[in-house]
């Protein structure tokens, strides 16, 4: 009896207690019930949480512009311009006042001119990099939200940078995506070296005419060589345009230039909107003022069209064209002949009126500056980069400029040629017999040629062949290699010719390196910024890539790096470290 009766009790399982203790037959509850549910294998779960470790976010950090968009894309999805009206909060309705427009004056005093269109300077001193971290979170946060249409889950990040932003701004826009967007990892890759990518070579010189500066950047394989600067670009493009409106409006094309941020706050002061829209839509280039010469081209020439009417040439076109400011007060309009339009340009970009001695290291024209750059390049590089140069940068965009930057080049490559040393002096030995070299043997007349007698056939009547020296004869042809090169269809590796290729932009080559993990420039990882900051950045030269290298197998069949105490060392790559 007691056996059976401990047969009957219901056991304390989970279907037990869920019957209210009551005996069920066979092991199943007498009232209906869900029965548990094991966790649903990621398999047949949603593919958002694997495409969340695969996705990266690829942002290219201008000083006016903020480019957005996945790795893998072809175009960035959001481009970003910083402005005034960018800073404005939530009900907020001003901008529809009919005396907003009007007032610009007012909001652009006190502070230098147009500093409200710009995230960040190459000078930080007083500037706040609080308020730079909040301008771009703001940015990021609508793009992510409504054109990336990201959700919260935390995704590695990719940083575009110049090679000239200070380390201030990098360690101001890291707080912001580590603290305020979780970001596991940071890649930083250079701006000079994705455009080269872009546009499908290793090698390259990169001119980039951005708006603070122009740099000319010497890419080697993927590798920044030099860099140089000049401040000859946008900002200085505009305050020109600023000076040329407003000489016109005033009647004296000759004035003095205007530095004080007060004159450009009067009533006949056109507004920086209004002068850039004037400087991107109406200004032009001429061309230069000596065609160089076109070398012999493969195949025919190619024919273009033209008309058969009489055409007058850009420079001395004395069309009229009216331009309405509507910035001033009150408005006017003024009628300004379309060969004066590339004043400006002239002025900011090349100053052939004063000569190269005259400028300093940081205003050389660009022409010159990247004839130097590539002066100063070894030998190799030079002659690689001298036929892969690209121009990239909002200014490229100006109709002529860079033909006009080219055909200088070509005329101070033709003129000086690739000897660094010049002077008086070099022209005077060039131009004196009697400082040459005298002998059998001159410098750079090449071997002395050696007679060598032909064979002479045993047939008789048979002429003698001409001596022929062994060194200037030419090369045996190698047929097996001629035809392996043909089946690969081998092509030469132009170079020590100067030639202009066209890019895509940096974006689109961060987009394809980080669709095709390429290893970037650096990585920082969210923990190592959290504990050490912008301070725990060594230089490169300092890490052991060795001993990073050095694994061994550890307990349990698992690789385990022997470099446990050298795994914190990273760096910021070619931007230093503090």
């Amino acid at each position: 009896m007691s056996s059976s009766a401990a047969l009957s009790l219901p056991h304390r399982t989970v279907s037990s207690i869920r019957a209210g203790g009551q005996p069920t037959t066979h092991g199943l509850p007498s009232t209906p019930h869900t029965p548990p549910r094991t966790i649903v294998s990621s398999t047949f779960g949603s593919p958002s949480a694997l495409r969340a470790d695969d996705e990266v976010i690829i942002i290219e950090l201008g000083s006016r512009k903020l480019r957005l968009g996945l790795a893998g894309d072809s175009v960035p999805k959001r481009i970003v311009s910083f402005g005034p009206e960018q800073q404005r909060r939530a009900g907020d309705f001003r901008a529809w006042d009919a005396r907003y427009q009007n007032d610009w004056r007012r909001r652009a005093s006190g502070k230098p001119w147009g500093t409200d269109h710009e995230l960040w300077q190459l000078d930080v001193r007083g500037q706040s990099l609080a308020l730079v971290g909040d301008r771009l979170e703001r940015e990021l946060r609508d793009a992510f939200t409504r054109y990336l249409l990201l959700d919260s889950r935390p995704r590695r990040v990719t940083l575009v940078l110049p090679p000239t932003i200070p380390i201030p701004l990098i360690s101001s826009v890291f707080d912001i995506i580590f603290h305020r967007f979780q970001a596991p990892s940071i890649s930083l890759l250079s701006s000079p070296a994705m455009t080269a990518m872009a546009t499908g070579t290793r090698s390259a010189l990169v001119i980039d005419i951005g708006w603070h500066e122009t740099t000319i950047t010497a890419v080697y394989e993927f590798r920044e060589v030099q860099t140089w600067r000049t401040i000859r670009a946008g900002k200085l493009l505009v305050e020109e345009a600023y000076e040329f409106l407003a000489n016109t409006i005033q009647g004296c094309p000759t004035s003095a230039r205007t530095e004080r941020t007060e004159d450009k706050l009067e009533d006949n002061a056109v507004s920086f909107e209004e002068c850039e829209d004037f400087a991107t839509r109406m200004l032009w280039c001429k061309r230069a003022a000596r065609e160089p010469t076109q070398g012999p081209t493969e195949g025919l020439p190619t024919l273009h069209e033209q008309d058969e009417s009489d055409t007058v040439a850009p420079s001395e076109d004395s069309s009229v064209m009216a331009i309405t400011l509507n910035s001033c007060n009150p408005p006017k309009t003024v009628e300004i002949p379309f060969a004066e339009l590339a004043e400006p340009c002239e002025a900011v970009f090349f100053e052939t009126r004063l000569a190269p001695c005259c400028f300093d290291d940081h205003e050389i024209p660009i022409h010159l500056l990247a004839y130097r750059a590539l002066l100063q390049l070894p030998l190799d590089v030079r002659a690689v980069c001298m036929s892969r140069i690209i121009f990239t940068g909002g200014c490229s965009n100006i109709i002529g400029l860079k033909g006009r930057i080219f055909d200088e080049m070509s005329l101070l490559a033709k003129e000086r040629g690739w000897d660094p040393i010049r002077g008086k002096g070099v022209d005077q030995y060039k131009a004196n017999p009697k400082l040459q070299r005298k002998g059998s043997r001159q410098s750079g007349g090449g071997p002395i040629p050696v007679p060598v007698q032909a064979e002479t056939s045993s047939a008789e009547g048979s002429e003698t062949a001409p001596p022929v020296n062994p060194a200037n004869a030419p090369p045996e042809v190698d047929h097996v290699e001629e035809l392996i090169k043909k089946d690969r269809n081998y092509k030469p590796v132009v170079q020590g010719t100067l030639r202009v290729l066209d890019s895509l932009g940096p974006w689109c080559g961060a987009s394809m390196a980080a669709q095709l993990k390429v290893p970037a420039l650096a990585t920082v990882e969210r923990e190592l910024w959290l504990q050490q900051g912008v301070n725990g950045a060594c230089r490169p030269s300092e890490v052991d890539i060795k001993a990073q290298q050095r694994q061994s197998i550890g307990p349990g069949g698992l690789i385990k790096s022997q470099a446990s105490q050298t795994s914190n060392n990273w760096t910021l790559g070619a931007w230093g470290a503090i």
